[in-house]
């Protein structure tokens, strides 16, 4: 296992918002977190890569504690996508070559700037690579929030509605992009979703929230109308297209 969580558990003030959380992940997966709004699926992304400390639990990354890693590991390890990127006054090209930092020691290499390229151009970011990040649309600065991510080369990647700010058209090449670098690189994924059939189509192992606990967790053999119905409080219908389960609502 790559990830393994042991019952954790984070506390705001003293509201718990997260109990007993435990759950593994493997290289190649990618895992859909799913739930309500405020169920605690960005606060269990922060505590993974330790933006925020639980009160109890351990995380073990490849059989070791995260305590164990310095901050550098850590950052090479973990790349973290956030709902809203804050950027300074550089270009995109610069914006995302900050994903090599945890590897640069003196200066940037050729290997690095070459990594930054084929980035940019996967994900279609020619045309906008020598323009500022403050010019950009909320859209097309989540594109770049999510190249530089996968210019860092981590293990893990953890993704905050990695959609949210994205058209239909940008929502699938971007999904299907996580999709392919996690199963051809061995990484594994981690991402919050409001969409249930993007996470569907796109992830293959899912874990609900409610009330700050682990409801479900499973493949698509988990998936149920009696589930979504007791997690989000709507009747709901399952039906295949292609192989694929999508939910409607009834």
């Amino acid at each position: 296992m790559v990830l393994t969580v042991k019952n954790l558990n984070f506390s705001y003030r003293k509201s718990r918002l997260l109990k007993e959380i435990k759950f593994e992940l493997k290289p190649g997966q990618v895992l859909a977190i799913l739930g309500p709004n405020g169920v605690g699926k960005t606060t269990l992304l922060k505590c993974l890569n330790g933006i925020l400390k639980p009160q109890t639990g351990k995380i073990y990354l490849n059989n070791q504690s995260i305590l164990q890693y310095s901050r550098q590991k850590l950052a090479q390890t973990f790349a973290y996508v956030a709902q809203r990127t804050e950027v300074g006054d550089m270009t995109v090209f610069d914006a995302i070559l900050l994903g090599r930092r945890p590897y640069i020691r003196w200066d940037v290499s050729a290997s690095d700037l070459e990594k930054v390229e084929r980035v940019i151009e996967r994900l279609n970011l020619q045309s906008l690579m020598l323009r500022s990040v403050r010019e950009l649309s909320g859209g097309e600065l989540q594109k770049v929030a999510i190249a530089r991510a996968l210019v860092q080369e981590p293990q893990i990647l953890l993704f905050d509605e990695p959609t949210s700010a994205l058209d239909l058209k940008n929502q699938i090449e971007i999904l299907s992009l996580i999709r392919e670098t996690v199963i051809s690189q061995q990484q594994s994924a981690l991402l919050t979703l409001h969409d249930l059939n993007l996470a569907l189509r796109f992830a293959d192992r899912f874990l609900f929230l409610k009330e700050g606990r682990i409801f479900s967790l499973g493949g698509y053999d988990s998936i149920t109308p009696d589930l979504i119905e007791s997690v989000y409080e709507v009747p709901v219908l399952i039906q295949y297209y292609q192989n694929y389960p999508f939910i409607v609502i009834e």
